[in-house]
């Protein structure tokens, strides 16, 4: 990175930085109360806002959601008469999966071969810091010259859309002339990339019964309807020969014009096994950015080890459904919940509830707001151009902020990249990313405001 008195200031504060995602990192903060403690969640709400109190934000607030979680709320004044500037991230994460299948801790922050490993350390406790550490260099060098928001929301992870219900409850809250989304991640490592398209998405939990009650699978195997077997059939069905998403009235043909993903490279990001073909029809960016795509994320069946010789009564799984801009998301839940139930073989009955929903994203890449990041990101990357990709993923609060502030720029940066292995075992961060964004972020809040 050349020589910049930002730059120099973000390099300097690094240290820090480490040692407040370490802080972060130690939260369980997930939002499934049922299995993690509500307490470390309030914990890390609690953490985000004394930083925001300790940077000189006021009216700091952990806002109640509807969905039983905390969002934090802080509020920087810029020079009177400036733009307003709303960063948004969150620090509430997945699962960790299995714990003893990650190298390290999940939740102890820990250096390896030049990466930060932790769950959360890229998705999205990571994203806090690049705010936190942009704003610190602004002060440093002249002062923040437009007023910040900001908002750190507790449920992302979960899909289950309190922020977005608190946000149109309490429009006026989050008004702002751009929107920085510090969620998403470039495409690699040391290309600065902003995310053009998210997938919008739609969860549900599936279920079958069949009998009574489980029986003896030699007194009964043969005749007595299996609702295991029953499921496994149903959840096929949403997957054709070439492993491509088939949900009945669905179209998935549409094509990807932008930034290219070459398979090679994506097999290795995805670390895909040698001989192992990949699935679905179309470029890859087509795949993973302009078409739907269906995952079973879970199954409630018995274990293989203890598994007794029984006819199982009833089963159920996790579906999750993504779905690309220009699809609606209830629309797309209607039509996997029809496709479920027409799928669903032997009579058996079948049984849908939503878990969370949330619609895709396009943003406008000619707006000033992106010429702004292109200038900024030049400087924290030098020698490479600004790429616009999509991203599978889902932020539901997107498009609620882009329905109550039609006018508000929306930019999606972050530190997910490939390698970063989000939503995975040995999630991490690279801190050169880290360093990098946060510069190019601060410079961002001074391009825009001059604009």
């Amino acid at each position: 990175m050349s020589s910049n008195p930002v730059a120099e200031t973000v390099a300097s504060l690094m240290p820090r930085a480490r040692a407040e995602l370490t802080e972060l990192v130690a939260f369980k903060s997930v939002a499934d109360f049922e299995q993690f403690p509500r307490s470390e969640s309030e914990g890390a709400a609690n953490w985000v806002a004394d930083a925001l109190r300790a940077e000189g934000f006021q009216d700091v607030a952990l806002l109640d959601t509807p969905d039983g979680t905390q969002s934090v709320y802080g509020f920087l004044p810029g020079p009177e008469g400036a733009r307003t500037v709303l960063l948004y991230a969150h620090y509430d994460v997945q699962p960790p999966l299995d714990e003893a299948a990650w190298t390290s801790p999940p939740f102890e922050l820990t250096e390896r071969d030049g990466r930060w490993y932790g769950r959360g350390a890229a998705d999205c406790k990571g994203g806090v810091i690049m705010h936190l550490l942009a704003l610190r260099a602004l002060k440093a060098n002249g002062g923040v010259p437009v007023n910040v928001k900001v908002i750190a929301e507790g449920s992302e992870e979960m899909g289950t859309g309190g922020l977005q219900q608190y946000a149109e409850a309490h429009p006026e809250l989050l008004t702002a002339d751009t929107v920085v989304i510090g969620d998403t991640g470039n495409f690699r490592v040391g290309l600065p990339t902003v995310t053009s398209t998210l997938r919008g998405m739609t969860m549900l939990r599936v279920q079958v019964d069949t009998l009574e009650g489980n029986l003896h699978s030699g007194q009964f195997g043969g005749a007595a309807p299996d609702a295991l077997g029953a499921l496994i059939r149903v959840l096929d069905s949403l997957r054709a020969e070439d492993g491509s998403t088939t949900v009945d009235g669905l179209t998935g043909e549409a094509s990807w014009d932008g930034l290219q993903y070459d398979e090679a490279q994506f097999r290795n990001d995805a670390h895909v096994l040698d001989g192992v073909e990949l699935i679905g029809s179309g470029t890859v960016a087509d795949r993973i950015w302009a078409r739907p795509a269906v995952t079973v994320l879970g199954i409630d069946c018995p274990p293989v080890v203890g598994a007794t010789p029984s006819v199982q009564a009833s089963a159920r799984a996790l579906v999750s459904l993504r779905v690309p801009p220009g699809v609606d998301a209830p629309a797309a839940t209607k039509l996997l919940e029809a496709h479920l139930a027409a799928h669903t073989p032997w009579g058996a009955r079948v049984s849908t509830e939503q878990i969370g929903e949330g619609q895709a994203f396009r943003a406008d890449t000619a707006s000033p707001a992106y010429a702004a990041m292109a200038e900024a990101m030049a400087v924290a990357y030098p020698g490479q151009e600004l790429q616009y990709a999509g991203q599978g993923g889902s932020i539901p609060l997107c498009n609620t902020l882009a329905s109550l502030y039609p006018r508000a720029e929306i930019l999606l940066i972050g530190l997910s990249e490939p390698e970063a292995r989000i939503h995975a075992v040995d999630e991490s961060v690279s801190p050169e990313e880290l360093e990098r964004l946060s510069v190019a972020e601060a410079l961002f809040l001074r391009n825009y405001a001059a604009s």
